[in-house]
């Protein structure tokens, strides 16, 4: 058994020692890829330092950012396709001790399923969101893993998320959903929770400023991704995966002239979100 674990980070200085801290870098039969893109700081430095040497920790400096860029990267060019389960995760999460031989078990106990799905572990809101990816068989970016069945059709189809998706979990639990076809192929169980493998990520805290810009950057793009779903549903019900563009941007003039904020606060981040669409369609 081969397991590669696919680590991305981004600015991540902080956060990337306690990230890799968590994992358990000594495993004879696992890769782990720190994938550090389009970073200015100091998280290749301190990620090399983490890493001690170790010949299966591999520290990526990748100019140019972007997680779907990245993620693209990592499965088409860096993985070798022998492995027998990829797991993905972000820079700034710790991983609960167990966590990746749980996602190996889970996909091994169901052979059906596609993806198996880390837990969240912290938050006001934890509950409701583990609830949620029970229900409704989703995948949260900070941890999950791919069965190396599913991760070797996607190279084969040559399957690629958009380079400026935000937001890679939603987009591959669709495919892992509809086997890489379209949305009427959907079935639930081809991606599973997870419940003994989970994460902790950083909250919002009055005290660290830092976290205040975090957020708020992070609404923005939330409802750029509230914009750009539209239009990956729209694919995905018509053509599937196959039909994704190299860029979603390219497909922004056809749809911006439907779009409006929504209303409330959502509304701000909304308008801030269209105006960066709008200037990415002038280049």
């Amino acid at each position: 058994m081969t397991i590669a674990v696919g680590i991305f980070a981004h600015q991540e200085e902080r956060r990337i020692t306690a990230c890799l801290a968590s994992l358990p870098l000594d495993r004879p039969d696992t890769i782990f890829h720190v994938l550090i893109n389009g970073t200015t700081d100091g998280t290749v430095d301190r990620a090399k330092a983490t890493a001690g040497g170790r010949n299966n920790v591999i520290v990526h400096d990748i100019a140019q950012g972007g997680k779907s860029r990245t993620w693209n990267h990592f499965v088409h060019d860096l993985l070798n396709g022998k492995e027998t389960v990829i797991v993905f995760m972000d820079g700034d999460a710790e991983i609960a001790p167990g966590s990746i031989d749980a996602l190996v078990a889970a996909l091994a106990s169901h052979p059906s399923a596609n993806a198996a799905a880390g837990m969240p572990m912290n938050g006001r809101k934890v509950e409701m969101y583990r609830a949620g990816l029970r229900a409704e068989g989703g995948l949260f970016g900070d941890l999950y893993a791919l069965s190396g069945r599913f991760v070797a059709a996607i190279r084969a189809k040559d399957i690629r998320l958009p380079d400026d998706l935000i937001g890679d979990d939603g987009m591959v639990a669709a495919w892992a959903h509809t086997d890489l076809e379209a949305d009427s192929q959907w079935e639930h169980d081809r991606v599973i929770a997870c419940e003994e493998a989970g994460f902790v990520a950083e909250q919002v805290s009055l005290w660290r400023p830092s976290t205040w810009i975090m957020q708020y950057k992070r609404l923005i793009n939330y409802s750029v991704r509230f914009y750009q779903n539209r239009i990956v549903s729209d694919i995905m019900a018509r053509e599937g995966p196959g039909g994704l563009p190299c860029r979603l941007a390219s497909l922004y003039g056809q749809w911006l002239p439907r779009w409006r904020p929504r209303p409330g606060l959502t509304g701000w981040f909304d308008r801030k979100a269209l105006a960066r669409m709008r200037k990415a369609v002038q280049g």
